[in-house]
């Protein structure tokens, strides 16, 4: 098996780091445009597995997509964070164009890979990278789900003072703010989470997952990297094994939950073909009105990104 990651920096770099250590694949290579950097992440890591002890060979280059060739997945973390005084247009013009171009890049050297979006804005650049590669909704999709979900778990568990291991549960909608955390469907040891927490406390933790993305820039200045790069890591290895996990993932929707042509957040089992089920969940009418609200911002980002693409 053969990986590789788009992005040397500190999301793709960890991403890397999981995906050696847990020894996904044989092959983890690692991609950026800037000189060295990449070769620099790879060789480190690479000199880690003596220390932990692991297989995985991890080698980088710069910009030079021949060495991916044959990937069977990729992951693309490439992408300018906002910066002062840059409007939402400016950085989704951006990163387009980024993503744009990385995925040419890729589908040209490994044509049948399975791509993941990691880039922001998350679910616009997912948009992106599946009209521009070609391939059907099944294999190019976002990681946002599972990085909001371990948010909402991690809360949950230090409010409750248990195990994150035992707490499941899915979210769906935008990247952002307008994601939609299902309290509902979530459980702490097969137990309604609703049984063991007052509504006030939930609704704070849900509120706390929302702006949690937003939390980690106040505290230190730039966006995270651990949580998001092992994400996206646990998306990889349940294709490259096969393992059928059930993972909220964003995804074109085609009619399910009667919306279309729009990506947002929704349970899908990821496996080796990648998506191999979307899974529609009975939303109630407040859940219901909730995704319709994170749909209705996606799809005016959108639209955004179709209008930039039509004035080129």
């Amino acid at each position: 098996m053969k990986v590789t990651v788009v992005g040397a920096g500190n999301v793709g770099a960890t991403c890397a780091d999981v995906l050696a250590t847990r020894e996904i694949a044989n092959e983890i290579v690692l991609v950026d445009i800037k000189e060295g950097f990449a070769e620099g992440k790879a060789l480190d890591i690479w000199q880690k597995a003596p220390i932990i002890g692991y297989d995985s060979r991890t080698v980088g280059v710069t910009n030079d997509y021949s060495r991916t060739a044959n990937s069977d997945v990729v992951v693309i973390t490439s992408g300018l964070p906002r910066k002062p005084g840059m409007t939402r247009d400016d950085l989704i013009s951006t990163n387009a164009g980024i993503v744009k171009s990385v995925t040419e890049q890729v589908v040209k050297y490994s044509p049948n890979a399975i791509i993941i979006i990691v880039s922001n804005p998350l679910d616009v650049m997912t948009y992106q990278a599946h009209l521009t590669s070609g391939l059907p909704r099944e294999k190019v999709f976002g990681m946002a789900g599972i990085l909001d979900t371990a948010r909402y778990r991690a809360f949950l568990a230090e409010a409750l003072n248990v195990s994150p291991k035992d707490i499941q549960a899915v979210l769906m909608g935008g990247h952002g703010d307008t994601m939609v955390p299902l309290p509902r469907y979530t459980t702490v040891g097969g137990i309604p989470v609703t049984e063991l927490i007052d509504k006030a406390t939930l609704d704070a933790i849900v509120l706390r997952t929302t702006n949690g993305g937003g939390e980690l820039v106040k505290l230190m200045g730039t966006s995270a990297w651990y949580a998001p790069g092992a994400a996206a890591a646990q998306m990889v290895e349940a294709i490259v094994r096969d393992q059928r996990r059930v993972f909220p993932v964003c995804i074109k929707l085609e009619g399910e939950y009667g919306m279309d042509n729009v990506y947002l957040g929704a349970p899908v089992i990821l496996g080796r073909n990648g998506i191999e089920k979307v899974i529609e969940l009975q939303l109630n009418d407040d859940e219901k009105a909730l995704l319709e609200t994170s749909r209705g911002h996606v799809k005016e980002v959108m639209d955004a990104l179709d209008k930039m693409t039509a004035a080129v």
